[in-house]
């Protein structure tokens, strides 16, 4: 399908972009640390994944806040309101640090008990609930950082984000090595090191952030005023429009961190636990394409419905950026296909892994290059169209009904019922990005996920 115009192809290209380069200098450094952890061990490179499970969730929260926000502020953009988009703002960091910060005293005050409900392995617990006590509190700045990332990505600055987390895990790959290993005159910490390194590239992000947003930024300056009192009307259509997304995100979070949990009360656990985390991270730095058009769709079709474009006009739009994100899904898929065959030998040299790990990382990597084609379609169809253009509930409602009506109990049944293997396992979770494919189709064809659902600045006075 061709695009609609000239126009939404640059805008498209000058979008993803730096989304993607920021997606893969930040995929690329976790996967950085990853293989520093890994060189501790086996069970420190499974342990600090499991770790990471209460902190996925709570960064899905804030994603939820952030991306229910960014449903509001990409069509307010539109509109050229700024003085509503500062109403978005102040409730979105207002939401997002207090969830975060939640979160974070639970993990510090009781790592032990949070960890120990993510594995019954006693090793692996203790190695996890070390990690997550020191980086506890690196949440609640990073999700600060991450609503103004949002906003500006919506007012078409994409570039801050790419700036800002790229510093931010240059950072923590530099405190890493640093700080696992004893170099630069540091101490040699370990595990601790790398959760310490991780909390101050966070407090380093939100300096940042900070400084640019009250000092620098011009596309989109805190105006105090509607930041910090942004009324009952609009506290209302955030909870209208963003809570099916802040749901969407935190059962879907909930439902994706299962699956780390049930493979890790599977025989082998270990290794098991050690090849997904190692496959995940591969699978980010090459899939950085699916997630730059994923997010920039949402400011296209946000924006597009938001200034009053006609139906038609929105439609034809997200068809053809389904088209782009399939394409892009197919070449990740290629390109990851080439990494599982021709670079995981080298990877696998440095990696203290057993050879049952390296065998399940392989055959989870070369399932993924199959499926990405579907989850980027997925992605694009759920964040990008039908959020963009205001169907909140719906995209909420395919995302949890594939999750906790197939995948979910599929993969319960499947690992701890029937016992079966792991590769059988896998490809049972993965069938979900099949189901989601043809659900999300049938709902773009309705167009009935059209609103523009912007406000008259007079209705806020």
């Amino acid at each position: 399908m061709r695009a609609p115009n000239p126009q939404a192809r640059r805008m498209l290209i000058r979008l993803a972009l730096p989304i993607m380069l920021q997606n893969f200098v930040s995929a690329s450094l976790t996967l950085a640390d990853t293989m520093m952890v890994g060189m501790l061990g086996q069970n420190e490179m499974a342990g600090m994944s499991l770790a990471t499970t209460p902190f996925f969730i709570a960064q899905l929260f804030v994603f939820g806040i952030q991306s229910g926000g960014a449903v509001l502020i990409s069509q307010y953009w539109g509109r050229q309101d700024k003085q509503t988009i500062n109403r978005v703002m102040g409730v979105s960091t207002f939401f997002a640090a207090g969830i975060s910060l939640l979160f974070a005293v639970v993990v510090f005050l009781f790592p032990q008990g949070v960890m120990g409900l993510t594995t019954n392995n006693h090793d692996l617990m203790l190695i996890a609930a070390r990690y997550g006590r020191i980086m506890a509190f690196s949440c609640v700045f990073h999700a600060v950082d991450m609503v103004f990332v949002g906003a500006q990505r919506c007012a078409e600055n994409p570039m801050f984000g790419t700036v800002i987390l790229s510093i931010s895990s240059i950072c923590n790959v530099v405190l890493n090595y640093a700080l696992i290993f004893g170099r630069l005159g540091l101490p040699a910490m370990g595990i601790e090191g790398a959760a310490l390194a991780t909390l101050l590239s966070r407090v380093i992000e939100f300096i940042i952030t900070m400084g640019y947003v009250l000092f620098i930024d011009k596309r989109l300056p805190i105006q105090p005023r509607f930041f910090f009192c942004p009324g009952k009307l609009i506290l209302r259509d955030f909870f209208r429009y963003a809570l099916p997304v802040l749901i969407n995100e935190t059962l879907w979070g909930v439902g994706t961190s299962l699956m780390p949990v049930i493979y890790g009360h599977m025989a082998a656990s270990a290794d098991i636990v050690a090849a997904f985390s190692l496959s995940g991270n591969i699978e980010r730095v090459i899939t950085v394409l699916v997630f730059g058009v994923a997010n920039a769709s949402t400011v296209m079709i946000g924006k597009t419905t938001g200034s009053g474009a006609d139906a038609n006009t929105v439609y034809h739009l997200s068809g053809w950026l389904l088209t782009m994100a399939f394409a892009a899904g197919a070449v990740s898929g290629v390109l990851l296909l080439g990494f599982t065959f021709f670079a995981m030998p080298f990877l696998f040299t440095v990696f203290t892994m057993t050879a049952n790990a390296q065998r399940i990382a392989r055959f989870m990597l070369i399932v993924m290059s199959c499926i990405i084609p579907f989850r980027s379609y997925n992605t694009t169809s759920i964040v990008g169209v039908l959020r963009g253009g205001g169907d909140t509930r719906c995209a909420m409602f395919i995302e949890i009904s594939t999750m906790y009506l197939y995948a979910v109990p599929a993969a319960f049944i499947s690992a701890l019922v029937l016992r079966m293997d792991i590769t059988a396992v896998f490809l049972f979770i993965v069938f979900e990005d099949v189901i989601k494919f043809i659900l999300g189709t049938i709902r773009y064809r309705s167009r009935l996920w059209i609103h523009n659902i912007t406000r008259d600045q007079s209705e806020f006075e």
